[in-house]
């Protein structure tokens, strides 16, 4: 599994000219899903996400995490994260995981997430073409993989 984390003012997700989820304060979370990932990875990495210290106290040091702070979250599925590009110029998707697989641990990630957390959390629309905006805070931007 592979995450890009990103701390966020404002993210929004667009597909088909209809936001399905925006949020404010919190974390833009793009999930890339490894052909062999298990809900034990997901549940460790949803356990750091919500735990993560990346927001400023009042001393303006990332002590805060998502909790603390009373976030949101945006979640989309990104398989792309997975793009090999060792040989030529078109990247290989080999890696992800295919729909059948990956959607359900990405909804069992996501549904998982909505339960650990009183703010919202929103989401993309899995598989789908999606224009995703973003003021990243920071910036703080990090990849987590497990």
């Amino acid at each position: 599994m592979r995450i890009v984390i990103q701390r966020v003012k404002s993210a929004s997700v667009t597909v088909n000219s209809e936001v399905t989820g925006s949020i404010d304060k919190g974390l833009l979370l793009l999930v890339g899903i490894h052909q062999t990932d298990t809900k034990e990875q997901a549940d460790w990495c949803i356990r750091k996400i919500l735990k993560l210290r990346i927001f400023e106290d009042s001393e303006g040091k990332m002590n805060k995490s998502l909790l603390d702070v009373d976030g949101e979250l945006l979640v989309v599925s990104q398989f792309t994260l997975y793009g090999i590009m060792k040989k030529g110029t078109r990247p290989s998707f080999i890696e992800a995981g295919k729909p059948d697989m990956a959607e359900p641990l990405y909804d069992y990630m996501v549904k998982k997430l909505k339960g650990s957390l009183a703010k919202k959390v929103e989401t993309g629309e899995f598989g789908a073409m999606m224009d995703v905006e973003l003021l990243n805070d920071g910036p703080v931007t990090l990849v987590m993989e497990r």
